[in-house]
């Protein structure tokens, strides 16, 4: 009896032992793993590679400064193809495989299909491709943040611009019918009172769509100043201007986050002459700035076949360089966990970009500033025509 019971002894001895050998290289290589569900194939794709691009580069160039106080950053990445069931589907499967601490999202969609189990179940530090102003609820979302202005913040950014240029203008909202299109027309609406602008119309068309003569008649009989797309990354921008300058309608148009990039003036051509957006990061042109002339030498040495990274690879990279930062001060503090990390997000204050944005803060769970710019035609570049705006 007491041999078996010694015999039993050592066995359980031997498992714990075998167990920790098989545990401690993991512990040792001082791996930090994040996550990532991207759109590299699909509709977005266009935008999905650079974003997927841009964030892991920010990864890998913490790396290669040293980690993350000494450990690695393994990123890890699945197609979502811009497809919420297939997003979702990569999102549960990297959790269950990898658990990173860390994740990143492709849409709007994929982010509020999650929302419930991040908060509740897996609770890990959340961003996305999306500035959704329901994702960067701090109460509703406590572990997501938007690394950016809310869509409805860029428009507030837009509405002080005009108010400050045009007191009591005319403006009108143009927006396509889908949650990307709407997200900041409520708070659009209560702007223009707060800041005595006249909302003249608000119209609505599809994405992708070149029937608008209707809303641009319409635009042209309310008498429409300044014009503010939502929802839309190119048709029907062009198809819209084009009408109002043929039907005589002098008015400057609007771009948000996904309105203001260079494919767009590329195929705008002269339409885009004074065509004005809204940005919260440095464009790749812009190599006046520390952080750019820092990321076009990285892109030099590690893709040196890309000779252009547009604002998708800003956001990406951009989103890397705050996971960082958290993961720095979350491991610091010995919390290298979901309510570490969101201690470390809701603790950076005026942190330094070096030009890539404005120094900023975190205010509940986003990151509220931006710049006006207008399109140079000559050029096929947007230069700033504004400091850093803070919304309220």
């Amino acid at each position: 009896m007491k041999k078996s019971v010694f015999l039993i002894f050592c066995l359980a001895v031997a498992c714990f032992l075998s167990t920790m050998m098989f545990a401690q290289p993991s512990n040792a290589a001082g791996v930090i793993k994040v996550g990532a569900v991207q759109p590299v194939t699909g509709r977005f794709a266009f935008a999905g590679v650079h974003i997927n691009a841009g964030l892991e580069d920010a990864l890998m160039m913490a790396n290669a400064e040293g980690g993350i106080n000494g450990k690695k950053i393994k990123y890890i990445m699945e197609d979502g193809t811009y497809k919420v069931d297939v997003a979702v589907a990569a999102f549960k499967r990297i959790m269950a495989r990898d658990n990173p601490v860390a994740m990143y999202g492709e849409s709007t969609a994929l982010g509020k299909a999650m929302a419930p189990e991040i908060k509740d179940r897996y609770k890990i530090l959340y961003s996305s491709t999306s500035f959704s102003s329901e994702l960067a609820n701090k109460a509703k979302n406590p572990y997501v943040f938007v690394p950016g202005p809310t869509y409805s913040d860029m428009f507030g950014i837009l509405l002080k611009y005009i108010a400050k240029e045009k007191p009591g203008a005319n403006v009108a909202f143009f927006y396509s019918d889908t949650e990307f299109g709407k997200d900041p027309i409520p708070y659009g609406r209560k702007m223009c009172k707060k800041l005595g602008l006249n909302l003249v119309a608000e119209e609505v068309a599809k994405v992708g769509g070149v029937d608008v003569a209707s809303q641009v008649l319409d635009l042209k009989r309310k008498k429409a100043q300044y014009i503010i797309f939502q929802g839309f990354v190119l048709s029907p921008v062009s198809a819209v201007i084009k009408q109002a300058r043929d039907y005589g309608l002098k008015a400057k148009f609007m771009g948000t986050f996904w309105g203001t990039h260079k494919m767009l003036l590329d195929k705008m051509g002269p339409l885009a002459k004074g065509y004005l957006g809204v940005m919260p990061y440095a464009f790749y042109w812009q190599t006046e700035i520390p952080m750019i002339r820092k990321i076009r030498a990285w892109n030099e040495k590690h893709h040196p076949k890309v000779k252009y990274r547009p604002t998708s690879y800003m956001q990406g990279f951009f989103t890397g360089r705050v996971f960082v930062e958290c993961l720095k001060r979350a491991d610091k503090a010995g919390q290298l966990n979901g309510d570490g990390l969101v201690k470390a997000l809701q603790s950076l204050k005026n942190v330094k970009t070096d030009g890539l944005m404005c120094p900023f803060s975190v205010i509940n769970n986003k990151i509220p500033y931006g710049r006006v710019y207008r399109a140079n035609i000559s050029k096929k570049i947007y230069e700033p025509i504004s400091d850093w705006i803070k919304t309220d």
